[in-house]
């Protein structure tokens, strides 16, 4: 059966107050820099101006908009590119809104535009997060990997998950 159903990706309360806080200092900081440093200095202009300012515009590149089930792929899409998960190899997806609960980034982005990267807690040990909204968690346990995903509608997104891989 061939599947494309697409999910959104809805920001929840911490996505929403960590990106503006992000957006702030980082426009912030440029801000300062251009009115109240020496002008001319190139490691200013860098430290100051350019630097928060390429930090903001990467970041936003990596965010998350939404997932959708293809074949046996899930396509995490970001900003002009899309992250791939092999669901070959799926063993089980269960909602879990408390997944991300207590987890400590090893490395990725904790708070600006999305929450992605390498996680790990004590429930699921080391994971990779594509999330926006922890409470709509998902987790997708592979054969040798741990993934946490966050559509908008986590049931469904299950129950279609589950009826693609024969769960």
């Amino acid at each position: 059966m061939q599947y494309n159903i697409t999910f959104k990706a809805p920001w929840g309360t911490p996505l929403k107050s960590m990106t503006t806080l992000s957006i702030l200092i980082g426009v912030g900081i440029p801000l300062i820099g251009i009115f109240s440093g020496p002008r001319g200095d190139i490691g200013w202009i860098l430290g100051m101006i350019i630097m928060p300012l390429a930090i903001l515009i990467i970041a936003a590149f990596f965010m998350i908009r939404g997932y959708d089930l293809t074949g046996d792929t899930l396509l995490i899409r970001r900003l002009g590119w899309n992250s791939k998960l092999d669901l070959s190899r799926l063993i089980s997806a269960d909602v879990d809104s408390k997944a991300m609960t207590k987890s400590i980034r090893a490395f990725g982005n904790g708070g600006m535009f999305c929450f992605a990267g390498l996680f790990y807690n004590k429930k699921l040990g080391s994971y990779r997060a594509f999330a926006t909204d922890p409470k709509r968690s998902v987790v997708l346990r592979f054969s040798n990997r741990v993934a946490v995903v966050t559509p908008d509608d986590p049931a469904e997104f299950t129950a279609r998950v589950k009826e693609l891989r024969g769960l």
